[in-house]
């Protein structure tokens, strides 16, 4: 089956420099807006000056066009200035994600030392602070120009002459989001974001009134290409928010909604439930939503149960819920793929996830899929058999996608290249089926749970689990495993336990989790403690063996309860699920270490250390 979208629109601008200098001449701009809500803003005149200077400033570093710059650089304006001057200098940004989480910092260390060995970047830009903590990291790339402070970028005076790109030059290596395998470097061309923007630009059709407020990381594509690049390209006003801020007050960034009349966001699917859960009611006096028409809904898959609790939650000050618009995009398509059209509730399909995954036909049964829409303008999207043929509607299969911002390539890896694009078209790796003209995606080929000899989604045992006290919001992972001494696949269940400790700590007891009122009421009453730590695990653990056996008919081997923040993630948040099963396995999977500043202090000082037996190490 081939779903088709309307034809691409032609581009405005045939490279991201052309887009700047034209946005240089609107009166609109970026927004950053820190934990306490105060506010810095740059015009996009302002923003192309400081990119001309920084690119000057680059350029006399030793920057040479096509050469990879590496940014390793939070929300802020020094990120504008890097990646901008980075593409006006002729170069090639390569955003990675900054140090979030200290408890992991030797993995972080290690990963992105493989990030910049793999890109080849020559030079890497960092804030003082993240810069403190990558010595490891460049001692082992050992990037030839060293790692720059992105505070000399801000001070340079003067700019140099601009280095024209040609549409078919590669602008930018974005990193895949590691769910599955190590990331791999995205190669895209000026073209391809260029299609991709004027693509959303034709979805979302922005008027002069409209305001993108955006928390998401400008590493990410979402973020990046969506947010930064939608917002300059129309152009219009951005509203920008650090993404440790939005996790640690999400109200942050319905309150910028409602401040700025915001009227464009988008958010990975956790979000949407991460907010109805956790803004507080006084948060959302006097707040009016009512501008917010586009609310994209993608990055992991859209679950209905979610959106209905946003939708309910926000609905008294203002949400439409046909702003929701669930979506599905990967790095190597640039972002977008399909979009839900606007102004419709999400369209939701109850299919038998047996019948599915059996004999992949599509019957009516008890399993909700969130339709993620039609192709964008410009794309394809195809639906395909074990064979490589095409199916018809309504049969599960494997799904490819051709657009004119499919990326160009793995950077420096033609086999891995070839593997993913099959006679030019991009073999996702995701399954999924086609009705009424619209995608619904269920699940990733290599993640398939193989119990008594039918296929499940994990997202199927995933989603018995949304809402439950105790747990971690999006915090769960359904894997299949081989126990020792067993002959077929098992299902194990890991997952976090919530951070806060519940009110309702005994009605994790099998009773309660059942519905009953109180099994032990004198008991609760004189009890001298709370529940131990392990009481309220092994009831979490029943409870969770309960609901995924009612709903699913599958009974969970084994269930693990573990420590916030245990399971591995990628950049962009999503569960790596088979990153969790072999650390499961070898005895690994541990939570992130307390970081406190003995242990940032130690930190830094190994990092000076590595820095300082840099044979050559050149100035930074």
């Amino acid at each position: 089956m081939r779903l088709v979208g309307p034809p691409a629109p032609p581009p405005r601008h045939a490279t991201v420099a052309a887009a700047l200098a034209a946005a240089a001449s609107h009166p609109s701009g970026v927004t950053f807006v820190d934990l306490r809500e105060r506010e810095t803003w740059l015009s996009w005149a302002e923003v192309a000056d400081r990119a001309r200077r920084a690119a000057a400033a680059l350029s006399g570093l030793g920057v040479r066009p096509g050469d990879r710059v590496a940014l390793v650089l939070r929300t802020e304006p020094a990120f504008l200035d890097a990646f901008f001057g980075a593409i006006l200098a002729g170069a090639v940004p390569v955003p990675l994600y900054p140090p979030v989480r200290l408890g992991r910092l030797d993995e972080y260390l290690a990963g992105t030392a493989r990030l910049l060995s793999v890109s080849g970047a020559r030079l890497a830009v960092a804030g003082g602070p993240v810069r403190r903590l990558l010595g490891e990291a460049l001692a082992r790339a050992r990037p030839d120009l060293g790692c720059l402070d992105a505070a000399r970028l801000a001070e340079a005076r003067g700019g140099g002459p601009i280095r024209e790109a040609a549409p078919g030059d590669l602008c930018l290596v974005q990193f895949s989001s590691g769910s599955t395998v190590d990331p791999k470097p995205v190669a895209l061309t000026h073209a391809n974001l260029m299609a991709q923007i004027e693509a959303l630009t034709a979805l979302v059709g922005p008027t002069p009134v409209d305001v993108l407020v955006s928390w998401l990381p400008l590493y990410h594509d979402m973020g990046l290409v969506g947010c930064l690049l939608g917002a300059m390209s129309y152009p219009g006003p951005l509203v920008l928010i650090p993404p440790e801020h939005f996790l640690a007050r999400p109200a942050l960034w319905l309150r910028a909604m409602a401040r700025h009349r915001g009227t464009i966001s988008a958010a990975p699917h956790f979000a949407y439930a991460y907010a109805a859960d956790r803004v507080a009611a006084e948060d959302l006096a006097g707040m009016d939503l009512s501008p917010w028409r586009v609310a994209l809904d993608g990055a992991e898959p859209v679950t209905a149960p979610a959106l209905r609790r946003f939708a309910e939650r926000f609905g008294g000050i203002g949400l439409d819920p046909g702003a929701l618009m669930p979506c599905y995009g990967l790095s190597e398509a640039a972002l977008a793929v399909t979009v839900a059209p606007a102004g419709r509730p999400p369209r939701v399909k109850a299919v038998d996830p047996e019948a599915l995954h059996a004999r992949g036909e599509v019957v009516p049964g008890r399993r909700e899929v969130v339709s993620v829409g039609a192709p964008v303008p410009g794309a394809e999207v195809e639906i395909r058999g074990q064979d490589g043929a095409p199916l018809p509607e309504r049969r599960l299969g494997r799904i490819f996608v051709r657009s004119p911002s499919v990326m160009r390539g793995y950077l420096g890896d033609e086999a891995g290249t070839a593997r993913a694009l099959p006679g030019g078209w991009l073999d996702t790796g995701d399954l999924g089926f086609a009705d009424g003209g619209e995608l619904f995606v269920h699940g990733r080929a290599k993640d398939l749970v193989i119990v008594r000899g039918s296929n499940h989604a994990p997202e199927e045992f995933e989603a018995c689990l949304e809402g439950m006290a105790g747990l971690r919001p999006g915090c769960a992972v359904a894997l299949g495993f081989l126990p020792e001494g067993a002959e077929e696949e098992q299902l194990l269940i890991l997952a976090e336990r919530s951070r806060r400790r519940s009110a309702l700590a005994p009605a994790l007891t099998p009773a309660l989790s059942r519905g009953e009122r109180n099994p032990h009421p004198s008991w609760l009453a004189w009890s001298p403690s709370p529940l131990s730590q392990r009481e309220r695990d092994t009831g979490l653990e029943e409870a969770i063996r309960r609901v995924i056996l009612e709903r699913t008919g599958v009974r969970a081997h084994l269930v693990r309860i573990l420590a916030p923040g245990t399971l591995p993630r990628t950049s962009s948040g999503k569960m790596r699920r088979g990153e969790a099963l072999r650390r499961f396995q070898s005895g690994s999977l541990s939570p992130p270490r307390q970081a406190g500043p003995v242990a940032l202090a130690w930190a830094a000082a190994r990092s000076a250390l590595a820095l300082a037996r840099w044979p050559g190490r050149p100035p930074s």
